[in-house]
């Protein structure tokens, strides 16, 4: 919704927040379809749509309409120097306009039921006859089902029978959009708020993923709501507040009325809450430990738990600390995500690290650890800080965190290092690099085998690659981060590299100080 609103106010697309679905009558669909005829990108189906309306164009329309907005389209501005989403948004709003006024697809359905044994056997076949809005409109699926045509009476042979026996599957989780259409049906928020209420349950961590499912914080919630104050989380209640102050705007109803009421709906609520406040409190701090277990500590058969250092970074440490001091380290990348896979080894539950466009799966942390404890370093040549001086070599090292890098042999002594790739086998050459004098390397990781080369030339082509401009620039900084950084002062890149990285890690929920530390290494690329 925030790139359709940035369409708008630079004047490419309507305003996007309104329910009508019917275009006003000074619309002129035509014009506008011509428009995109000169367009390189639209031309080509504007032409289409405007050959195929001899007797006309008549858009079709759906069952609201409102007199504020029009249905969001194009306006015929085109832009320029648009990012990849918004060309992705701005498509979208274009060839739905397109579509809405083509001609309609016509798609032929048959339903076969056959008898055999005394059971009925169904099966539905559906072809496209016509294409209509679907040539230029491919965000709506066409994928067809073909059964054989045949006649009543007709017998079949039966060929390769099964017996299988199924349990009732639950319905899958509903997207994000099928929640803001689940919302409008029951009458909670209107166009404006309802795409904010779901971020706002992504920010406060009540959800996580997408399709979105609750977390355990979010189940603990409503558990301890519905239990000492069931009227908080009633969508009746919410439902009829919001149908109050539409029936306020409409001048059906008195405001002093409505807030009285309200008033007395808040007042109970809080008056339960107060007289539950330890058990309401309990129940949720129970319901943040379990939402970051993992399984027992093998030392002392405690819970594991995701924890969070001073600096910022996330380890898993075990609820009986300070008695028990066992840890695993997790990578340094992200915010942890504990799964519902278990490890059939180690019985913990895997982790996923959240961190954007490069989000992974780190999988079962005692595995990782054991893998990098079980793995032998591979000397590949002199370190270049101090191999000359002090006999430092660098080696493919694969950490307990489930990182692999190029280090010198002499760490802690010796910093040196270079990142490699998570994933894949990698193979140390013969062929050699001539300034750096180190082997190259190839990393297998499916069909084609990625040539890195020399690792310090490709982490400089890699820095200088990723150099950034900006704050959204920066590996792993989406929207929601960049408002993070600047709710704490950080706006651009002379921001981040004058901050101290554990003060922003302290004050930034889900960025690590080895985090910012990465980010201003990539600003000073």
């Amino acid at each position: 919704m925030s790139i359709a609103e940035d369409l708008y106010t630079a004047g490419y697309v309507t305003y996007p927040r309104t329910d009508n679905t019917v275009y006003p009558e000074d619309l002129d669909e035509r014009e506008l379809l011509e428009r995109f005829a000169d367009h390189p990108r639209f031309g080509d189906d504007a032409d289409a749509v405007l050959a195929a309306a001899e007797d006309g164009i008549d858009p079709t329309s759906g069952d609201e309409e409102t007199t504020d907005h029009p249905p969001i389209h194009p306006t015929g501005e085109f832009p320029e120097g648009l990012s990849d989403d918004e060309w992705e948004v701005y498509d979208l709003i274009v060839r739905r306009f397109l579509a809405t006024c083509a001609e309609a697809a016509t798609w032929e359905h048959l339903r076969v039921v056959a008898a055999a044994n005394g059971c009925s056997l169904k099966a539905n076949g559906k072809r496209l006859l016509e294409e209509g809005y679907h040539a230029v409109y491919p965000y709506r699926s066409t994928s067809e089902s073909h059964v054989p045509a045949v006649e009543e009476g007709e017998e079949l042979g039966v060929s390769d029978p099964r017996l299988e026996a199924k349990q009732t599957q639950p319905p899958r989780r509903r997207g994000q959009s099928r929640l803001i259409e689940t919302m409008e049906d029951l009458g909670l928020g209107t166009k404006s708020t309802r795409h904010n209420t779901l971020q706002k349950l992504y920010d406060r961590e009540y959800i996580e993923d997408d399709p979105p499912r609750p977390t355990r914080l979010a189940m603990g919630v409503v558990e301890a709501a519905e239990q000492f104050a069931d009227l908080i989380v009633s969508e009746e209640m919410t439902a009829q507040l919001e149908a109050d102050m539409t029936a306020i705007a409409n001048g059906e109803a008195a405001l002093e009325d409505v807030t009285d009421e309200s008033r007395e709906i808040l007042r109970r609520v809080f008056e339960e809450l107060h007289d539950s406040r330890e058990d309401v409190g309990e129940h949720l701090r129970e319901s943040l430990k379990a939402d970051k277990v993992l399984g027992p500590c093998p030392e002392c058969g405690d819970d594991l738990l995701v924890r969070r250092s001073r600096w910022g970074s996330y380890f898993v440490g075990c609820d009986g600390y300070p008695d028990c001091e066992y840890t695993l380290p997790l990578p340094n990348r992200g915010e942890p995500l504990v799964l519902d896979d278990v490890c059939e080894d180690h019985g913990l539950r895997e982790v996923k690290m959240l961190a954007g466009r490069n989000t992974f799966t780190h999988g079962c942390p005692r595995c990782r650890a054991e893998e990098a404890d079980e793995a032998d370093d591979q000397v590949i040549g002199p370190c270049p800080e101090c191999g000359e001086e002090r006999g430092g070599e660098l080696a493919v090292k694969t950490l307990r965190s489930g990182s692999r890098l190029v280090g010198c042999t002499r760490y802690p002594d010796c910093e040196y290092s270079l990142p490699l790739p998570r994933n894949g086998d990698i193979e140390v050459t013969d062929d050699v690099c001539e300034d750096h004098g180190l082997p190259e390397l190839v990393v297998h990781d499916g069909d084609d085998p990625w040539e890195l080369g020399c690792p310090i030339c490709n982490y400089a082509e890699y820095r200088e690659r990723r150099a950034a401009r900006r704050i959204r620039d920066l590996d792993g900084v989406g929207d929601r981060t960049a408002e993070k950084l600047a709710a704490v002062g950080i706006e651009d890149l002379e921001d981040l590299q004058a901050a101290e990285a554990d003060d922003v890690a302290a004050e930034v929920q889900g960025v690590s100080a080895d985090r910012v530390r990465e980010w201003q290494s990539q600003a000073e690329a």
